[in-house]
């Protein structure tokens, strides 16, 4: 039982919770690609098809989450989904062949979109019934979970080689953190429900004509852009936690305790920076932030790609960790002021981005090499700079 009396500090630690494990789920088995690949026996363009897998799953996933969040409400689908990517884990590490490996990334994808946007729904829930900022400190939650996860492979790469001994441990910790979300999380009431409805009204007669007519409503080109934005973002910070560890061991030349270490640094610059991001929010606007930070990002990667080796490596990293860390929580309250729909497609976006986009880059890193892969990566921030000036930001607040 979560003993936290303040119901705003209740609910925002249990959605954290649900932050953290998706982080950690993700990051556990990203980590351990080298040793996925080795037991698999893998070329770098089958270890690409295994990540888009993932992105299928996601990219399917948006009609599938539309229908279980109305049957099974945000709460629900969260701790569903949780769970069923705590036991995903094992059967990953079980995977006798490639095939098999294959269907698990596929419905890892799903789940993995199911929880993405129960979880943020529950987010904007939240900020909404306190009429309190929480989102930003919510994704922070996301990439501890990712930095604990590589810091945990990291140690049992030097205790033991055995993907399922360490998956077993992950799926252990993964349970816990889904027992402190489910007594907190906040429920789906009819209150809540009726302010969404009342939302939606407000948006106009158009749209309210589309809806009585059962037509879905073309996004605005204000959406397209947020959606651009979150795609290329999630981008981004995924090929930094799928292909980091590759890149260390095979360019920089890192051991295999140390390969991990590039989602950590990545992981513990995000956490930072999302920590302190609100603030930096009601300081410079939140297109100021988004605009500086994925400059630094690509900026910062591409000059280390040109300068090569560990330390440049691991600095590059930081950058991106740094730069792109407020993007996702920015997009996502852009994305709530624009409605339900928009927030809904934003986050199917962000979902395929994050798990779609890193297989690509396992593509050009086959076709040339793993630095001109990066350098895709360094691009996709840039592009992230691009859309942020064509989106429209809320108003700063004090």
């Amino acid at each position: 039982m979560l003993r936290v009396r303040d119901p705003f500090h209740r609910g925002q630690l249990a959605i954290a919770a649900l932050f953290c494990s998706l982080g950690f789920q993700y990051a556990t088995w990203a980590a351990r690609i080298p040793a996925i690949r080795a037991d698999l026996d893998l070329t770098a363009a089958e270890v690409g098809v295994l990540l888009m897998a993932a992105g299928i799953g996601a990219a399917v996933s948006f009609p599938i989450v539309a229908v279980l969040m109305r049957r099974l409400g945000s709460r629900r689908l969260a701790l569903l989904s949780a769970l069923c990517l705590a036991l995903l884990l094992l059967a990953l590490a079980a995977a006798p062949n490639y095939p098999v490996a294959l269907l698990v990334m596929c419905v890892d994808g799903v789940l993995v979109g199911c929880l993405n946007v129960a979880m943020n729904a529950q987010g904007a829930e939240l900020e909404t019934r306190y009429e309190r900022n929480a989102m930003a400190r919510l994704h922070a939650t996301f990439s501890g979970g990712s930095l604990l996860a590589a810091l945990l492979a990291s140690g049992m790469n030097a205790v033991t080689s055995t993907v399922a001994v360490h998956f077993g441990a992950a799926a252990l910790l993964l349970f816990l953190l889904l027992a402190l979300a489910r007594t907190g999380l906040l429920s789906d009431d009819r209150a809540a429900a009726k302010e969404e409805v009342k939302e939606e009204a407000e948006k106009g007669t158009e749209k309210e004509t589309a809806k009585k007519k059962g037509k879905w409503t073309v996004p605005s080109r204000v959406t397209l852009w947020m959606c651009v934005a979150m795609a290329f973002g999630t981008v981004t910070e995924g090929a930094m936690n799928d292909w980091s560890a590759l890149y260390l061991e095979d360019v920089a030349e890192a051991s295999a305790e140390l390969a991990p270490l590039g989602i950590a640094v990545v992981s513990g610059m995000m956490v930072v920076a999302r920590l302190f991001a609100d603030g930096w929010r009601s300081r410079w606007g939140d297109g100021r932030i988004v605009l500086t930070g994925s400059v630094l990002a690509g900026a910062g990667l591409a000059l280390a790609l040109l300068s090569g080796g560990l330390v440049p490596a691991l600095l590059g990293f930081a950058c991106v960790g740094l730069g792109i860390a407020a993007v996702t929580p920015c997009v996502y309250v852009a994305a709530a002021g624009q409605g339900s729909d928009a927030l809904t497609l934003v986050a199917a976006m962000g979902t395929t981005g994050l798990l779609a986009g890193p297989p690509l880059i396992g593509f050009i890193a086959n076709a040339s090499s793993l630095v001109w892969g990066f350098a895709a990566v360094a691009a996709s921030a840039l592009v992230v700079s691009a859309c942020s000036t064509r989106i429209r930001w809320p108003a700063t607040s004090g």
